[in-house]
């Protein structure tokens, strides 16, 4: 009765001009016949909960039946989240502030609250060049902004960002040298999703065109890394399907490239676990700085869209099984 509800609400809902113009660019790549398609993408939305952007977007066209049952889609992602994630605790992950204080060993650098502060905040610019600004709403990089603050005058500069919501306050997570050297403007994240209580993907995260962001929504690329050796076997790719065996800014290699301090960083993800048990699939972004990982923000909502791009993928295998593997023997 669950999948069935799932489908019922996902059909309700969905936006049919673009379900289409999906049917019409999987015909152009495939010249497969178009009422084929549609009863194909409904068939994969029945049997896998695959909705057609994860029929798009994974190839599932260009798989048989066994190679689609190890989609994680959109579907499973959800029922996941649902079965490890109390949603009564989610707000201890949304509400950024609160994050910062539950979690506040594992971030590694100093931040502040602005609320009735201004005397604390001119204490806490002292010494520091640059700071990044957050709303503690917003997400996907919005509102986000890194501020030089070595000549500026601290007084305006706190009603200013009072002013804009921009509340919360951290010192700049300094960058791993092997991680600057691919891209310095920005500080290059690696995405790490626990379940259980164990790593199951992990992606990186690298800037482009002059962002100071790595967001794939804001030019940057993204690629996936090896979780057993913690290092990059695949070619990045961005929002547009760029396909970067290299940085095209720096000419840095991205393929072969080897995460310092692997094991430590899985261990923060992991360690990170046990503050807020009850969510138990997160996805955690985590800065490589010059002698130990910091941890930036968890997600309690992690999305599966990035994790099992073909480009990304050995054969047509996607992460489910791995992700039945991490969830085998819990009596949840």
């Amino acid at each position: 009765m669950g999948k069935i509800t799932y489908l019922a609400k996902r059909i309700v809902k969905m936006n049919y001009k673009n379900f289409f113009k999906t049917i019409h660019q999987v015909h152009q790549k495939t010249g497969k016949n178009k009422i084929g398609i549609f009863f194909d993408i409904a068939a994969c939305g029945f049997k896998y909960q695959a909705g057609y952007i994860d029929y798009y977007q994974f190839e599932m066209y260009k798989m048989n039946r066994q190679e689609r049952k190890t989609i994680v889609t959109r579907g499973i992602n959800n029922k996941i989240t649902k079965k490890y994630n109390n949603m009564k605790e989610a707000y201890k992950f949304e509400d950024k502030a609160l994050f910062n204080e539950l979690f506040d060993e594992y971030l590694n650098r100093d931040w502040i609250l602005l609320k009735d502060n201004e005397e604390e905040f001119k204490e806490f610019l002292k010494n520091k060049k640059e700071i990044i600004v957050k709303p503690l709403s917003l997400s996907c990089g919005k509102g986000v902004e890194k501020l030089n603050v070595s000549k500026v005058d601290a007084n305006k500069l706190y009603h200013k960002l009072v002013k804009n919501g921009q509340v919360l306050v951290e010192e700049v997570a300094m960058q791993n040298q092997v991680l600057n050297n691919v891209y310095a403007k920005s500080v290059n994240t690696l995405r790490i999703v626990t379940l259980n209580k164990k790593v199951v993907a992990a992606l990186l995260r690298i800037g482009n065109h002059g962002n100071v962001v790595d967001n794939f929504n804001h030019g940057g690329m993204v690629t996936t890394i090896d979780i057993r050796f913690g290092k990059v076997k695949y070619p990045a790719i961005d929002k547009e399907k760029n396909v970067y065996y290299e940085h095209p800014m720096t000419k840095a290699p991205i393929v072969g490239l080897q995460i310092p301090m692997w094991e430590d960083v899985k261990k923060l993800c992991i360690d990170a676990c046990e503050i807020v048990p009850e969510i138990g699939y997160v996805g955690w972004d985590v800065c490589l700085g010059p002698t130990a990982p910091c941890l930036i923000e968890g997600n309690d909502f992690p999305g599966h869209d990035l994790y099992q791009l073909p480009v990304h993928r050995k054969g047509n295998t996607g992460l489910l099984p791995l992700f039945e593997e991490a969830m085998k023997g819990d009596k949840k």
